[in-house]
């Protein structure tokens, strides 16, 4: 239901994920600190309450992002319908392990609650730091719910190339920020 959401239990999760991530992606998106003109790539956009939370702290800010989910896909472009229209926001089914995207393509990249789900974390992380720019600032965000553990996760981002690896906390959640070098 909710690492590759399908079927009504898909849109159920969606919807459940929509209302207890909401949070946590808007918290996500201000510690992003994101200029105006930032290209901006979520991993795992499940049904795009990070996308809507950049859109409104950066309004004039590029986002793409890929989920494995066709039902996520669709829940996503429909949140996020007049910035899709707009060509403001792009979507694609894909994964973290193969980013369909140029190398340093993007100034910012988050996941929220999704990190913990990707087939091959270490790849996906390596992927990232491929799309971001020099100086861009990765961020990993987890509610309670996300049943993340906070262990190895600065030892994973600086095992894939990233700098200033830092945990953070807000409420209930915790996150991670990190610096590609």
């Amino acid at each position: 239901m909710f690492g590759h959401p399908s079927g009504l239990l898909g849109l159920f999760g969606g919807r459940l994920m929509a209302r207890t991530n909401r949070g946590c992606a808007a918290w996500v998106a201000e510690c992003l600190a994101l200029a105006p003109q930032k290209r901006v790539l979520e991993i795992g956009f499940g049904p795009g309450e990070g996308i809507a939370a950049v859109l409104a702290a950066a309004p004039t800010a590029e986002i793409a992002g890929v989920d494995p989910s066709p039902v996520m896909l669709a829940m996503a472009r429909r949140r996020n319908h007049a910035a899709v229209a707009a060509g403001r926001v792009s979507l694609v089914e894909g994964s973290a392990e193969r980013l369909p995207f140029d190398d340093t393509s993007f100034e910012a990249a988050f996941a929220i609650n999704s990190f913990q789900l990707w087939q091959d974390a270490p790849a996906g992380l390596r992927e990232i730091r491929r799309v971001l720019r020099t100086g861009g600032r990765i961020a990993l965000g987890f509610t309670p719910h996300s049943l993340q553990q906070r262990e190895g996760l600065v030892e994973s981002l600086t095992a894939a190339g990233f700098e200033d690896a830092r945990l953070i906390d807000r409420d209930q959640n915790f996150g991670m920020l990190a610096i590609r070098p």
